[in-house]
């Protein structure tokens, strides 16, 4: 690992400034010809957003909340890396590295960082955080050239961490999170401690499927339907990254429906907690390093690899300890059992009441708790 230096958020106000006039002066679109969100983000949604991000929404704030956390740029394997580095005061406290997806950042971590590293009384374990921003991603480099799938990713993360003086530590994530953690447990599984998987990536098991259970049906029909009517952003991506990223890069208004058209589709929307101004800030993330054309690259890099995964054409054992979270409003949704085809030394699985495919932004207190009972069983 190369050299690590500190970090700080500071957006120039002419960089502001040059946002707010570009959702000012909008082109707008007539409005989809349903009443409901089946074409996409209903106009009157989008334009309330983008008003609300010219004329209301307070940046500085969140680049204060961003700046009070330790941060710091690192290089591995010739890349800058942007992270958060968050060390709790326990002295057996647990080194996680956990990692975000897409179109999600580090911002979805800002509300439960604190309390895994800062437990009450009684609410062990206790972690040292590590949240870094994915290659193409917030304030990690962009990749000039192709390679950077997410088993590089993960092969990274194994240097960061090692260079930050966790010889062993403990990997978490959901979205592309999910696969870099599980390709950290493959590429070094003696420096892991364990998973914890918001959900693990498994097929369908084919033999179960003369005998599903009530869930396993629901959840093969989710897929049924999401496949049908959810997919075309990942094989834009998958397939044509830069011809998606001019518009994402240049139209704040693109941006922003690309985006939370999945923040709608994909969480528990009814139960969420998270506000327009926290969907603006993850918006942020992506506009201000102008990261739409290298973020969604990572889809040409691994997305066919993923498919294939769970697809059940690769059943590439993952033998660490792991732990599974599957939220209620998440697709997929794998059975315990499925999950064991691949994953041959799962000690904990929990399918909470409430949450979706970005559980620390949408439940942040379910979510910590996840995390604890995860790593308890994963170490008792």
């Amino acid at each position: 690992m190369g050299e690590s230096v500190p970090f700080r958020v500071d957006i120039a106000d002419e960089v502001l400034d040059d946002l707010r006039r570009r959702l000012r002066a909008t082109r707008w679109p007539e409005a989809q010809t349903v009443p409901d969100w089946s074409q996409g983000v209903p106009l009157d949604r989008v334009r309330e957003l983008c008003r609300h991000w010219a004329d209301g929404y307070d940046w500085r704030a969140t680049e204060a909340r961003l700046n009070a956390l330790p941060q710091y740029r690192t290089e591995v394997d010739g890349l800058w890396i942007h992270h958060l580095h968050v060390r709790s005061p326990d002295p057996d406290a647990i080194p996680l590295v956990m990692t975000h997806g897409w179109p999600g950042s580090v911002i979805e971590f800002l509300k439960v960082i604190g309390p895994l590293t800062e437990p009450a009384a009684g609410d062990a374990p206790a972690f040292h955080v590590v949240c870094p921003s994915l290659p193409g991603y917030g304030f990690s480099d962009k990749p000039t050239g192709p390679g950077w799938g997410v088993e590089r990713v993960g092969r990274a993360w194994v240097e960061l961490m090692a260079g930050l003086g966790y010889e062993r530590f403990a990997a978490q994530g959901h979205d592309w999170g999910t696969s870099v953690s599980t390709a950290i447990a493959q590429h070094a599984p003696d420096r892991v401690i364990g998973l914890h998987l918001v959900p693990p990536l498994a097929a369908p098991d084919p033999a179960t499927l003369d005998d599903l259970t009530d869930a396993e049906r629901r959840s093969l029909a989710d897929l049924e339907r999401a496949g049908a009517v959810e997919d075309g952003y990942s094989l834009e991506q998958s397939t044509r990254p830069q011809t998606i990223g001019y518009g994402l890069v240049d139209s704040p208004a693109a941006l922003c429906a690309w985006i939370v058209e999945k923040f709608r589709a994909w969480t528990d929307w009814e139960h969420r907690t998270f506000t327009d101004d926290d969907l603006l800030d993850n918006l942020m993330l992506y506009w201000l390093p102008g990261t739409g054309a290298s973020a969604a690259r990572l889809y040409w890099e691994s997305f066919k690899a993923v498919q294939q995964r769970f697809a059940g054409s690769t059943t590439d054992e993952v033998t660490v300890p792991v732990g599974g979270s599957v939220f209620p409003k998440e697709i997929p949704r794998p059975s315990r059992r499925w999950a064991a085809r691949r994953f041959t030394d799962i000690r904990y699985w929990s399918e909470p009441a409430l949450g979706g495919h970005f559980a620390a932004f949408e439940q942040p207190d379910l979510f910590v708790a996840e995390v604890r009972a995860c790593f308890r069983a994963l170490t008792a």
